[in-house]
């Protein structure tokens, strides 16, 4: 089962992050996506597994690819970097299959 779709009111812009080159980080093209926009200030675990203070959570669909370091554009325009990208899987079961994405 997926997230369901009345549950995804807003659209982000994503920039997915390809990798460093010569010339600094490396992005895809925009991609406009549904998705539920928390704004909370937590604390998480980046990739190095250092402490860091997340200011939004959104929530995608779970195709939805949006690795760490992507950048994200919000509903109100702010342009965010990613923290962490979690795929919440089922594996079958009824649970609302989705992609938690942290941002900074």
């Amino acid at each position: 089962m997926v997230i369901p779709g009345w549950l995804l009111r807003h659209t982000v812009t994503i920039e997915a992050y390809l990798g460093d080159s010569a010339y600094g980080p490396q992005y895809a093209a925009p991609v406009a996506a549904r998705a539920f926009v928390e704004e909370k200030i937590r604390t998480v675990r980046n990739q190095a597994g250092e402490e860091v203070t997340a200011s939004t959570t959104v929530y995608l669909l779970p195709s939805q690819d949006c690795p760490p370091e992507s950048r994200l554009t919000t509903p109100s325009g702010r342009v965010a970097s990613v923290i962490t990208s979690a795929l919440h899987d089922g594996g079958g079961l009824p649970t609302p299959d989705h992609r938690e994405v942290t941002l900074t």
